[in-house]
């Protein structure tokens, strides 16, 4: 059985396998928005939404209005497990670095994370200065985590 997952690992890690091969895979960058995030401790009323899936609406709305369809994928999770942090988003893409932000308020990051996708998109290797984020994300960079590496000496 294990060696079944490492050969089913191995053949994911594979750089042949694209993403309609592996449909789970990361083929386009994507920005997954933790609609469950709440900025202050306060509790809300009932009928109103989590200040994560306020930022996940107006960050959708925006990238609708700016980018052109297919350049980026937005995905809701229900919790990224940084419940203290506020609103939490995460940016990956194959081959490039995944960002993680956090205690981002909802009204204005939609705009800052927009631009911020806009420099990920077109750099080859994800790799973006921190003095060429947006004001508010240059606080709001919580880690910048190194690409997964295929591992080139399998048999």
């Amino acid at each position: 059985m294990l060696k079944k997952l490492l050969v089913l690992i191995e053949s994911l890690m594979d750089s042949k396998n694209t993403s309609s091969t592996y449909p789970n895979s990361i083929a386009k960058p994507t920005v997954y928005v933790c609609k469950s995030c709440q900025c202050s401790s306060e509790e809300k009323p009932k009928n109103q939404p989590k200040d994560g899936a306020i930022l996940l609406d107006k960050l959708k709305g925006l990238c609708d209005e700016n980018l052109t369809s297919g350049e980026l994928e937005i995905k809701p999770v229900d919790c990224l497990w940084a419940c203290s942090q506020g609103c939490v988003v995460s940016v990956s893409s194959q081959d490039k670095p995944t960002y993680l932000f956090v205690n981002l308020p909802p009204e204005e990051s939609p705009g800052a994370l927009l631009e911020f996708m806009q420099l990920y998109i077109k750099s080859s290797k994800g790799n973006i200065a921190w003095k060429k984020f947006p004001k508010i994300l240059q606080s709001a960079i919580f880690a910048q985590i190194p690409p997964v590496a295929p591992n080139k000496n399998s048999n």
